[in-house]
């Protein structure tokens, strides 16, 4: 039986994969301290009058084989008429140990569901693959004189790369030359960060978009010719590069409020609208956490260890004791990007291609990058086309718009009537939607915090990093609780991480701050 407390503030991913971690592997019962009234944090699913929105669009797919396979035994993977226990990856086969039929979607609702991925960019009214490449469509929609300044670009960076590699600008310019950067990259990153480019670190380039390339790209289409992929489990492709993903029948946020129920049913507790007020410090240790509701219902939970995946900034300032000054500088200096989606409800969409025209009722896009400069939408997702069950009536498209902003900007303090009619004059604006077209419903949804930013003071952050290490029984983990623009299978395996540490006795948590710095995320290759 558990004989000793772990306090985990936020129940995302990370603080639920932690909580169902201790729950299997120690003696540690977890007491879950939520600021909101959802469970997955932001890979929640929200719904809205029986449609269901993903808030950011969360594929279940990873590198890892232990986060495929503990997503699977949450929800299992749909029945798809086919021997799926063998799955081929990296040149070699893997037996699974699910089923080899699993549960039918129509019937079941603990299913996952098995989906083909579809991204592509919306440039000069028109759709381009994502990630680019050098298709005749795309020397088509570019034309020949753009293109061929592309290619000679692109050979120039090759030839002569910019060294040393300080900041996301010429991380994209070493990978994609100088052309490709400026026509695709620059404007719609800076219209997600509100910086320059410049001002933003390589380091998150390297966490994003990692080994990516035009020459990766090249290989891919032609693997894809050659030989077709049906696997999901795709460990040697760069993930923008998968083309089939695991997704809840019901969004990502079943797979969280599954695993609340079942560390609950084990006796571990989650508290709700609570928001972190202080924390308190004896020594090198924490010792309570104290919050408080909204109605002003204060409570103290005392533990033996801490997991927080509150964002850093608020963790510094909520500590009852002396920072140190430059640990304070830091913390202070970390910037953040915000995030609202706004859901539309509509009959149909303006925008078709080859497949629509040909009798198709949408596009089969996820979600779409916009990259037209003349509207703040960064993103469309088309939450039809992620599960059809996330849409109440399937004779309607159901979209989110993506929008990026602080939380000090006029965007964030429109109101909601203002921000669905801004969302529907820009759909009209770039032809995603007819002119004549009506919005049936609508309804907005804000997240603060949403991104941590890779600019600011983070060149400082190591200090940070240092100071929180000196608290032996607190362990960060998690996007915000780390200040790492992580997915979230990454958030997962941190937590995971730190349980292995704690079942070995391992004190030193520099492997729980490396996960997502490896290609391979630290896994053994099979």
């Amino acid at each position: 039986m558990p004989t000793k407390t772990a306090v985990i503030i936020g129940a995302g991913p990370a603080g639920l994969t932690a909580a169902y971690e201790l729950l299997s592997r120690t003696d540690y019962m977890p007491v879950i301290i939520e600021a909101s009234d959802r469970i997955g944090g932001l890979s929640c699913t929200v719904e809205y009058k029986g449609n269901r929105m993903d808030i950011g669009g969360h594929r279940f797919f990873s590198k890892s084989d232990r986060v495929m396979d503990w997503w699977m035994d949450i929800l299992p993977m749909q029945s798809t008429g086919t021997r799926i226990a063998r799955i081929a990856y990296q040149g070699a086969k893997r037996d699974f140990t699910v089923p080899q039929t699993g549960p039918d979607p129509t019937v079941e609702d603990k299913v996952m569901l098995l989906r083909e991925r579809k991204s592509r960019l919306y440039f000069m009214r028109r759709l381009f693959d994502y990630p680019i490449s050098l298709s005749p469509d795309t020397v088509m929609k570019l034309g020949i004189f753009k293109t061929a300044k592309i290619g000679f670009s692109y050979m120039r960076s090759m030839a002569w790369p910019i060294k040393p590699e300080a900041n996301l600008e010429q991380f994209f310019i070493n990978r994609f030359g100088r052309e490709l950067y400026r026509t695709f990259f620059k404007s719609y990153t800076e219209k997600v960060w509100g910086v320059p480019c410049q001002k933003i670190d390589a380091s998150w380039g390297a966490q994003r978009i990692k080994g990516l390339s035009i020459i990766k790209a090249i290989k891919h289409a032609v693997r894809k010719i050659v030989q077709p992929m049906k696997d999901v489990k795709k460990k040697d492709l760069e993930t923008s590069l998968i083309e089939q993903f695991l997704y809840p029948k019901y969004g990502p946020g079943q797979v969280w409020e599954t695993v609340a129920s079942i560390v609950l049913s084990k006796g571990a507790e989650i508290h709700k609208n609570f928001k972190v007020k202080g924390i308190e410090v004896e020594g090198n240790k924490i010792v309570a956490i104290n919050a408080v509701n909204a109605t002003g219902e204060e409570r103290r939970f005392e533990g033996d260890i801490f997991f927080s995946s509150m964002p850093i900034k608020d963790l510094i300032r909520a500590l009852q004791t002396e920072v140190p000054a430059n640990v304070k500088e830091v913390s202070e200096g970390l910037l953040y990007r915000d995030f609202i989606t706004v859901g539309v409800l509509v009959e149909n969409l303006k925008l078709k291609d080859k497949e629509s025209a040909n009798g198709a009722k949408l596009i089969k896009d996820n979600w779409i990058y916009i990259q037209e400069p003349d509207v703040f939408i960064g993103r469309l997702q088309i939450f039809n086309n992620w599960s059809p069950y996330m849409v109440a009536n399937q004779s309607q498209v159901w979209l989110g718009l993506e929008y990026f902003c602080n939380d000090t900007d006029d965007l964030w303090r429109k109101t909601d009537k203002e921000m669905i009619e801004l969302g529907a004059q820009e759909l009209k604006k770039i032809g995603i939607l007819d002119e004549s077209a009506q919005v049936i419903d609508a309804t907005v949804i804000r997240m603060p915090k949403t991104y941590p930013g890779y600019f600011g003071t983070y060149d400082r952050f190591s200090e940070l990093r240092e100071f929180l290490d000196s608290y032996e029984n607190l362990h960060p983990v998690g996007r915000n609780g780390m200040h790492r623009y992580n997915n979230q299978d990454h958030a997962m395996l941190t937590a995971m991480v730190t349980v292995d540490n704690l079942t070995q006795g391992i004190t030193d948590k520099s492997n729980v701050w490396d996960v997502n710095t490896e290609m391979d995320y630290h896994e053994e290759q099979s």
